[in-house]
């Protein structure tokens, strides 16, 4: 007997869980079951325009390159960098590079410096100022030193020839050490290996999310499709990257994130849909009957829970960090698609497959009527979970909150060299600190105005050298460099402390606040701003402090109005919001015990630095708080389901976890999987987001959705569901839309 269609399904009977406003008369199918239907009776259109459009993006990106517009500080320092980009077209000033020569006797590194001036002279397009070669104190070492012209932008490139001759000179010298460091090389070699990491974990992560994907479909087919709709969807995302940078600040690590986010999220919100559509056939259902259902159920809890995700990442555009932009962009942007495409895409091809969708069978790893079973573990935790409310909620608040207690120590902040110590260049770094120790990076003032080359500001200099001392706050040589043809004059300051300490913090605001004023700023017509690694750090900081609360605020108010309009509740918003700051604090709480205290590093290959990556925290709350309303919504959407059948919420409560248990722990251990990845990466940045999101992923995802959330449920009772009648009126008019 021919099964009808989804159109024929859609006509003939009303969805199996309606709003309990509903009435016989409503005709009007919800949003997102007509957009289902519609890519049913279009699959082949859905299917191929998602496909062509993808290619689009993608060639798009491709033509356009990977132009980025540089991103700037906040504050003073941001003011400073500006001033430089406007006057020179760079906002940096070009960058040292420093080639050591150690080993053999004193004459043949004698000749093996001149070799390198020589080399370094030879090619101009590539170095520039050389000067030396410099003898350490020990009579061991000699240095030669040279500045890499052009835009700081390009210098990655521009040093490359630099590079070659300082190798051509170490294959004459093999008896010697000659190897070259500095900013720019330093920087090549970071995104070189920011390169190879991000084809590692597209390498690594595929593979182990197919495999995951198997264990829970047991079908090569069922498994691919999650799979493959997330990779169109990062690369859609990674190609609009190109288009951004156009106008926004992307950052090296972008291309990174953008995997990250959109592999988890692509392949969660796939299997919601299809592990949905797959119980309602293990129950009877026709295909279409099914993929209604699922477009319905599964569909709308994936629009809220993408919606939720996406507005949590916008909420690093009030941050005023211009590192953020780019990232953030990014990260809706595959999120959104990551969602369109489960709401068009994947009813068509599904549509499309009907049984097919289960060819490609591993028989070790499947069977169906398992598969879409209710978990009797969870089912039986849940329901001594909701008899013992207060013990089991409790005893799982202190474990989360003493794991969170290590963040009340968090110190945010920057490694004296951001880049993996494994690196020749790093270590090479490393040896010219030690034979030629040196203090922190000086504050840089620029200066702007009018007659910079004139006596008034000449006296100025020189009066700000004469507040330079031995062991004051500001300490000398202090030089003065004109750029630009007297058009700037950049004021190279050193501090005192190690650049990154309360002493260097003090130097600077006694240079800004006190100094500055008191010579440069009793000059008419000149204006004037320090920027510097110092200054930077402290700038952003200070951006940090004054814009996280508002961040913070604002997500998660945002994140409640979507979740009281989406439920008709005020309870749930708020024991969603609480539960995912809990486990927000336990993931901090983890990362500070790694990445700060300087545990494990020896088996993930790192170097504590004392602190977390500054921006590191704000980026994971926002997509934690974000990413964790998956759980959320796709849990509380079963357990309404039930609820509006006439089932009491402590029955609901244990009927949608125990039915919800399966996607819900596949897709974590997926997303799990994923993030664990970006551990094994040779970055800290990566090293901390993988373990950090792994961490808060796998708790929310068991002790909270496990635990927490039926025993806050079970406490509140009928509760749960208490709203103004203005607020269940329009939860019900969203339902019914969506």
């Amino acid at each position: 007997m021919r099964q009808p269609s989804f159109d024929q399904v859609l006509l003939r009977q009303e969805p199996e869980v309606t709003s309990l406003a509903a009435t016989p008369a409503t005709r009007r199918r919800p949003v997102v079951e007509r957009i289902a239907g519609w890519s049913a009776r279009h699959r082949k259109t859905a299917v191929f325009g998602w496909l062509l459009l993808v290619a689009v993006v993608f060639l798009a990106g491709q033509a356009l390159g990977t132009k980025s517009v540089p991103p700037y500080d906040p504050g003073q320092s941001g003011q400073a960098q500006r001033a430089l980009q406007q006057i020179t077209g760079d906002y940096q000033p070009a960058p040292t590079e420093n080639v050591l020569i150690q080993g053999g006797t004193g004459g043949l590194r004698d000749h093996a410096a001149r070799a390198v001036e020589a080399a370094l002279r030879g090619v101009p397009s590539s170095a520039a100022d050389v000067r030396g070669p410099r003898l350490s104190a020990d009579g061991r070492s000699e240095l030669v030193t040279f500045t890499v012209p052009g835009k700081a932008a390009d210098t990655t490139t521009t040093v490359q020839a630099a590079q070659q001759a300082v190798a051509a000179v170490q294959a004459r010298y093999p008896g010697l050490t000659v190897a070259e460091s500095g900013d720019a090389s330093i920087s090549g070699a970071v995104s070189t290996a920011l390169g190879h990491d991000f084809h590692k974990a597209e390498e690594t992560s595929v593979p182990i999310t197919l495999l995951l994907l198997l264990v829970v479909f047991g079908s090569l087919i069922a498994a691919g499709i999650p799979l493959l709709l997330a990779i169109t969807a990062v690369m859609a995302a990674i190609s609009l990257l190109s288009v951004v940078g156009q106008w926004l600040p992307v950052g090296s690590s972008t291309s990174e994130v953008v995997l990250l986010i959109g592999m988890a999220v692509g392949i969660d919100y796939s299997l919601f849909y299809l592990r949905r559509e797959r119980e309602e056939r293990a129950r009877g259902a026709s295909h279409a009957e099914a993929l209604r259902i699922a477009a319905g159920t599964s569909g709308k809890a994936v629009l809220i829970s993408g919606l939720t995700v996406m507005v949590a990442l916008a909420g690093l555009f009030l941050t005023g960090l211009s590192i953020f932009d780019g990232v953030a962009l990014g990260s809706i942007a595959v999120v959104g698609i990551a969602v369109v495409g489960s709401l068009t895409v994947l009813p068509a091809v599904l549509s499309w497959l009907g049984p097919r969708l289960e060819r490609g069978r591993v028989p070790l790893l499947r069977r169906r009527a398992r598969a879409t079973r209710p978990s009797r573990l969870w089912g039986a935790l849940a329901r001594q979970v909701v008899k013992h409310p207060l013990a089991w909620g409790g005893i799982a608040s202190l474990a989360l909150l003493a794991l969170a207690a290590p963040a009340l120590g968090m110190r945010i902040g920057y490694p004296a060299i951001d880049a993996p110590k494994g690196l020749p260049v790093v270590q090479t770094m490393d040896r010219i600190e030690r034979a030629f120790p040196q203090g922190p990076s000086p504050a840089e003032v620029v200066v702007t105005g009018k007659d910079l080359g004139g006596p008034a500001v000449r006296h100025a200099v020189e009066a700000l050298r004469g507040r330079a001392t031995a062991s004051g706050p500001i300490r000398g040589p202090i030089s003065a460099v004109p750029v630009a043809g007297d058009r700037a004059l950049l004021i190279s300051v050193p501090l005192a402390g190690d650049g990154s300490d309360s002493a260097s913090a003090n130097a600077l605001a006694t240079l800004r606040n006190q100094v500055l004023p008191s010579t440069l700023g009793t000059v008419p017509g000149v204006s004037f701003a320090v920027t510097g690694d110092t200054a930077s750090n402290v700038d952003f900081n200070q951006q940090m402090r004054d814009t996280v609360p508002l961040v913070f605020a604002a997500v998660a108010a945002a994140a409640f109005v979507l979740l009281a309009v989406a439920f008709g509740s005020i309870a749930i918003p708020l024991i969603s919001i609480l539960l995912n700051l809990l486990s927000v604090g336990a993931a901090y709480g983890l990362v500070t015990l790694i990445f700060q205290d300087g545990r494990l590093q020896g088996p993930l290959g790192y170097t504590s630095f004392g602190g977390i990556i500054a921006w590191e925290p704000l980026f994971m709350f926002v997509f934690l708080f974000g990413i964790s309303m998956d759980y959320h919504v796709f849990l509380l959407s079963r357990i309404r389901e039930l609820r509006t059948r006439g089932a009491s919420t402590r029955d609901a409560v244990t009927g949608g976890i125990a039915s919800s248990a399966g996607v819900v722990t596949s897709a974590a251990f997926i997303m799990v999987a994923v993030f664990s990845v970006f551990a094994t990466l040779s970055l800290i940045d990566l090293k901390i987001l993988g373990i950090g999101m792994a961490a808060a992923v796998l708790i929310d995802a068991t002790v909270v959705r496990g635990v927490l959330m039926p025993a806050a449920l079970s406490l509140l009772g009928d509760r749960t569901w208490a709203a103004p009648r203005w607020l269940r009126r329009r939860a019900d008019r969203a339902e019914l839309a969506a």
